[in-house]
């Protein structure tokens, strides 16, 4: 009797901290709002990139954070109301991927950590006071996209000397559409080419613009950096090189049967700001976590499609590709 007593007795304590313990609320696992310009199919791999940035801060989505994802769908006007929508889901950090996201997120809140992806100069944009010292709540990493059209009209002037006509497909709703424009206009100018200005902002605008360029007697054709654009560089490939125009932009252009790719390791960039991301989880304020610029490049050249072209592409362009198509 004494002994089931004294167990009674310890037990009451134990058993009353137990539900004590259970019934006490659980510590809220920390949200990351990830605002996406396109969607999940287009951002694959940098999204395993950003998700490779949190785990080397100790973060796993899931078990130590969880992540609410919007997707615009290439619908950059549905970003600013999407970006509000996450500021009053009260999330922990913002991530924004691609420049329209940023600015959205930017403009939905000043409180709020942004962890951003952008492609263009995010001091010129508005984004940030400087890339050392960011001033704010944003900061990310970024790619001047700016300065990949002067580099791809320099490769094709390398392997197709001849072409004088050359069309520039942009789209009109990316902010930075206009100075990416400005920047190929000043390059063709000097090495006395001629620029076709393409637009196109849905799918359907890109068979009139390559028609349009055909039309006008181009000889290539530069797309411009841009998230709805990068999602279709199959059509824009097919279409392009049908006419017999060749395609110069980023690596998936390249792979997908365009004459050079070239551009940003995009992935890299990813990493960072997931790497960003944690840290702020972690405690640390995005005025002090300097810009991140990516600074290494892909070169893919596509032999099958040169000889196609009739082209023979330069061992100087050769011997700088990162990968060579046969």
């Amino acid at each position: 009797m004494r002994r089931r007593l004294l167990i009674a007795a310890l037990g009451g304590p134990a058993l009353a901290a137990a539900r004590a313990a259970a019934q006490a609320p659980q510590k809220r696992m920390p949200v990351v709002g990830f605002l996406g310009a396109t969607s999940p199919e287009a951002l694959q791999t940098p999204l395993v990139a950003f998700h490779q940035g949190l785990a080397q801060t100790g973060h796993v989505e899931g078990r130590d954070v969880a992540i609410e994802y919007r997707w615009a769908q290439e619908q950059y006007d549905r970003l600013p109301a999407i970006a509000v929508e996450l500021v009053h889901r009260d999330v922990t950090v913002i991530v924004a991927a691609t420049l329209p996201s940023a600015l959205a997120a930017k403009a939905a809140t000043t409180t709020k950590p942004i962890v951003f992806f952008s492609g263009g100069d995010p001091v010129e944009q508005g984004l940030v006071a400087s890339l050392n010292r960011p001033g704010g709540n944003l900061t990310g990493a970024c790619v001047f996209i700016n300065d990949l059209g002067p580099k791809q009209l320099e490769l094709l002037h390398e392997a197709a000397p001849g072409a004088a006509a050359i069309g520039f497909l942009a789209n009109p709703n990316n902010p930075n559409a206009g100075q990416q424009l400005k920047g190929m206009r000043d390059a063709a100018g000097a090495a006395g080419k001629r620029i076709i200005a393409l637009e196109a902002r849905l799918a359907s605008d890109i068979d009139g613009a390559i028609a349009r360029l055909a039309e006008q007697h181009g000889d290539a054709l530069i797309v411009a950096a841009d998230p709805f654009l990068g999602t279709q560089f199959e059509r824009i490939v097919a279409l392009a090189t049908g006419r017999r125009i060749a395609v110069v932009s980023g690596r998936l252009f390249a792979q997908a049967g365009g004459l050079i790719g070239y551009g940003n390791r995009v992935e890299d960039a990813y990493r960072e700001v997931g790497v960003y991301t944690g840290r702020i989880l972690n405690g640390e304020r995005p005025a002090d976590l300097p810009v991140v610029r990516a600074t290494k490049f892909d070169l893919v050249v596509n032999l099958k499609t040169a000889r196609a072209l009739g082209l023979t592409i330069p061992p100087s362009i050769l011997a700088r590709a990162d990968e060579v198509i046969e």
